[in-house]
């Protein structure tokens, strides 16, 4: 069963909410900034970043049936819809940018979910997966979204994407501060300090995936993977890294 539109309405209009809105919102602008001329889905629940996308062409909420829908945006024509989540009614390539946030985690199957998000991407587009991480606080706080249903590691996001031809390229981490309401103050202390010195204790992992494209083959030649590789964000594949250092979704690299 999943969270309700209500539940999660009012959890984003309390202030544990809008801190977790303006800090998930600040890697998605590192990530994507305006999505300049893009066509951007936002898929479960996504409606709190979606209005950053100002310079997006089309911008669509597709939200799953068993949470329900709500009118979005607020003011102006209504651009949000209810779906079933395991038949997206998209024509395939639709969309330059996807963004899954409180999609993957409640799904019945999210295997199907995804592959219909990527089937409804274009080939050079790009997506970000945003899912409660398995070990951090918020996935033990049901007083939250992010306390329900199944937390993912980085590990099982990645092979989640791979499982769908895509290739991940780029990943943070979010929400250091535990969910209690006196520490909200100091929620931007505990990002900087939890990134360097307790990545573990992140309650929201973000994956960012592009499709591979592979090179023609042939007569006597061999294919060749192309990966392709969007502005900003330096994409190099996570597993092909030198020792311990990683692309975050701010294009900067770290040391684990």
């Amino acid at each position: 069963m999943r969270h309700s539109i209500e539940e999660l309405r009012a959890f984003y209009g309390e202030p544990s909410g809008a801190l977790v809105r303006r800090l998930l919102a600040r890697r998605l602008d590192d990530a994507w900034g305006e999505a300049t001329d893009c066509d951007v889905l936002g898929l479960g629940y996504a409606t709190p970043w979606l209005d950053a996308f100002v310079g997006a062409r089309r911008v669509v909420a597709a939200m799953p049936g068993g949470q329900g829908v709500e009118h979005w945006p607020a003011v102006g024509r209504n651009r949000s819809l209810l779906v079933d989540d395991r038949r997206l009614p998209f024509m395939a390539g639709t969309f330059d940018r996807v963004l899954l946030v409180h999609a993957l985690e409640e799904a019945d199957d999210a295997r199907a979910l995804l592959a219909e998000a990527v089937r409804a991407m274009a080939p050079a587009g790009r997506i970000i997966l945003t899912a409660a991480a398995r070990g951090g606080l918020w996935a033990r706080a049901e007083s939250t979204p992010f306390g329900h249903g199944r937390p993912f590691t980085r590990g099982q996001l990645e092979r989640l994407v791979r499982e769908a031809g895509l290739e991940p390229t780029a990943w943070s981490r979010a929400l250091y501060m535990p969910p209690w309401t006196p520490l909200l103050p100091l929620a931007d202390g505990f990002e900087q300090i939890g990134r360097h010195l307790f990545p573990g204790a992140a309650g929201v992992i973000m994956l960012e995936a592009t499709r591979q494209a592979y090179a023609r083959i042939r007569v006597h030649g061999a294919a060749q993977t192309v990966r392709h590789r969007a502005p900003g964000l330096f994409p190099q594949p996570i597993n092909q890294l030198p020792g311990p250092e990683r692309n975050d979704l701010d294009g900067s690299t770290k040391r684990s």
